[in-house]
């Protein structure tokens, strides 16, 4: 357990722009700093962090909390693992109070999983460093390849011993479970007996986002064809290869520093351009680009320029991802490297800025690329010609952004000697058949009828739905209630203070927003019908017994999400007003200003809904009362009514009956 005094120190240190900017790409613009939200699917950013407040808060798809709870939904971590980690980021010491042995056995499968793949590539590393074996065969091959200690180390590559139970005899030695040797991928269940999957073969760890590892790639480096050149991790509950790039952890920050993102195919590609002090690099790790892996280097920067050695089946093979990346908005630029050359032989004869100066020189954007590489192949050839359009023409029906349409098709009519107005008609075809294919996915998806369908089930007579009338529910006015202690209850308002006749005002009277909200609910012994708002009610009113005043951060900053996210709900505004206002001597008055008004209304607003319950509720009771019990019910609805058209005076709203 974590104790309190540690918890408040790791809120009070932590930043939430520098916590949240480890994993999002931030621009400010105004006073908070603005992003593509890691959490859903965007081309425009709608996700705010708000240093001042801070918090962070997603426009699009509302997610929002604090730094804890930003790394709670980011690295799917229970609530005292994020706080671990924001405390390792800035060096906060955590002496854990003693867990009991329940709470040790509540250690779930993910967390089980993280620390025998953390344990295997510290047992790999050391085999690497400090074993003849390692040394002789592993080490040899990196340095071979021109890899300093210090990027053996950035990369923490190691070396499994060339026998079937050497890694699984020390993770059983070390304490670790079967069932997670197996469930992480780095044994095999062979009919009983524990085998090492990765065997004799130099090792490259796969870390996520925050630099925990989730996998491991493994090269052989013996010549027997028989054997595979490389094998990677299966699936896991951790690891899911469409979602993760290798070398994303090392390389977001020069991502975000340059504003561009270099794609390259394998480990060594990524390692011999960091090696080079080309650092803004990933790969792919041989696999077809995916949207999950598009959209996460989106998150940190709109280019991505794709690096290419000369194999054009390759490079066909990868135009299907391309048009992923197309179709994601962004900027794609290929470059491709002379015979003999890949990114790997170039960084390490030629070095970093020799090979950026390549880049810079060579680099095209995609369209131009595909166009002038296959238009080779069909000189002279109308009907391949025709058929290269047309797949030409697909790749940019895909582009999200009509200006850069109309450039690319211009371009290629160039390239192609075809005239524009010819190109223009087929990309408006095939967007009408994207429309069409998108539309037809998502109804299907969603299981609502063809057209066809819907015309042959269409019933010959119209019935009226029925409508059930129900009373009036009180959200909205107790979600006010919460929203004003959360966001106002530590200021203070002034009430009127009047003679003891009634007469005149003889001065004014200070009283704290929760102090006086708190009262006047409890007093008319009013609930909330939201539990989640009745636990905030009873949590201000604790404060106000200890005589603490409930402030917005003490709610933003709150280790249950529920409340965290709603504190933060309150507390963001998408929008900022702009200084013209004061240039023109423009008063704007906002809602701070007019504290007093706003609390009054709210407070009289939740009073009537809840009469207006009440009445109700003594109405139902008067059907089936006694017709003495029924005088006594009538009384009491009288005096409700009264009230309520009081209240109503004050808000300004009609009573009908």
């Amino acid at each position: 357990m974590i104790p309190k005094e540690t918890i408040a120190q790791i809120f009070e240190t932590a930043r939430v722009e520098e916590v949240v900017g480890d994993f999002v790409h931030l621009k400010k613009k105004g006073t908070n700093l603005w992003g593509l939200c890691p959490f859903h699917n965007e081309k425009s950013p709608s996700f705010s962090v708000s240093p001042a407040k801070g918090i962070y808060k997603c426009f699009g798809c509302g997610e929002g909390g604090n730094a804890v709870n930003f790394i709670m939904s980011h690295e799917k971590l229970t609530y005292p693992e994020a706080l671990r980690y924001v405390a390792k980021k800035y060096n906060i010491e955590i002496k854990e109070q003693e867990r009991t042995p329940e709470q040790e056995a509540e250690q779930n499968g993910r967390e089980s999983l993280l620390h025998v793949l953390a344990f295997a590539q510290r047992n790999f590393t050391e085999n690497l460093l400090e074993s003849e074996e390692g040394k002789t065969i592993g080490l040899s091959y990196f340095k071979e390849r021109g890899f300093s200690m210090e990027t053996i180390e950035k990369f923490q590559l190691g070396y499994a011993f060339d026998r079937y139970d050497a890694f699984h005899t020390a993770a059983t030695e070390a304490q670790y479970q079967k069932k997670y040797l197996i469930e992480s991928g780095l044994c095999i269940d062979r009919e009983g007996k524990l085998l090492d999957r990765f065997k004799g073969r130099v090792m490259f760890p796969i870390h996520n986002l925050s630099g925990k590892v989730i996998a491991f790639g493994g090269r052989t480096l013996r010549t027997d064809k028989k054997i595979a050149k490389y094998i990677n991790s299966p699936e896991t509950e951790v690891y899911h290869k469409g979602s993760v790039l290798y070398g994303i952890f090392q390389a977001k920050k020069d991502i975000i520093g340059n504003d561009e993102c270099y794609m390259v195919e394998g480990y060594t590609d990524v390692i011999s351009l960091h090696q080079a002090g080309v650092c803004n690099v990933v790969a792919s790790s041989g696999t077809s680009l995916t949207v999950e892996q598009i959209r996460l280097i989106r998150r940190y920067t709109p280019n991505l320029t794709i690096m290419y050695d000369g194999d054009a089946a390759g490079i066909k093979a990868s135009f299907r991802g391309i048009d992923l990346v197309l179709e994601e908005g962004m900027n794609v630029r290929t470059v491709l490297f002379p015979d003999g050359e890949d990114p790997d032989s170039y960084a390490r004869h030629r070095g970093g800025e020799d090979l950026k100066d390549f880049v810079k020189a060579n680099a095209t954007d995609f369209i131009e690329f595909k166009t002038r590489l296959l238009v080779e192949e069909t000189k002279g050839d109308p009907i391949r010609t025709a058929a290269l359009i047309k797949e030409i023409i697909a790749s940019i029906a895909l582009i999200p952004d009509p200006i850069m349409r109309n450039l690319y098709v211009r371009k290629c009519g160039a390239i192609m000697l075809m005239e524009e107005e010819v190109l223009m008609m087929e990309l408006n075809r095939q967007r009408r058949r994207n429309f069409d294919d998108r539309k037809r996915t998502k109804d299907i998806g969603e299981g609502r009828e063809t057209v066809d369908e819907a015309v042959q089930e269409q019933p010959t007579v119209a019935t009226r739905p029925q409508i059930d009338l129900q009373p009036r529910d009180s959200e909205g006015q107790e979600r006010d209630i919460v929203r004003i202690l959360m966001v106002f209850g530590q200021m203070n308002i002034e009430f009127d203070v009047w003679d003891d006749e009634g007469f005149k005002v003889i001065g004014q009277e200070e009283v704290n927003v929760a102090d006086y909200l708190h009262g006047e609910i409890a007093a008319d012994g009013l609930t909330f019908d939201n539990p989640l708002y009745q636990r905030i009610f009873d949590e201000v009113g604790r404060l106000l017994e200890l005589q603490e005043l409930p402030t917005e951060h003490h709610f933003s900053q709150h280790q249950d999400p529920e409340v965290a996210q709603l504190a933060v709900n309150f507390l963001s505004n998408p929008y900022t007003l702009s200084n013209q206002y004061g240039k023109h001597n423009i008063e704007v008055r906002t809602e701070e200003m007019m504290l007093k008004r706003s609390v009054v209304s709210s407070l009289n607003s939740l009073k009537l809904r809840k009469l207006e319950k009440m009445t109700i509720d003594l109405q139902e009771q008067l059907k089936s009362a006694s017709e003495d019990d029924a005088l006594i019910i009538m009384a009491r609805i009288q005096k409700f009514q009264k009230v309520r058209r009081q209240l109503a005076d004050h808000i300004g709203t009609i009573v009908l009956k």
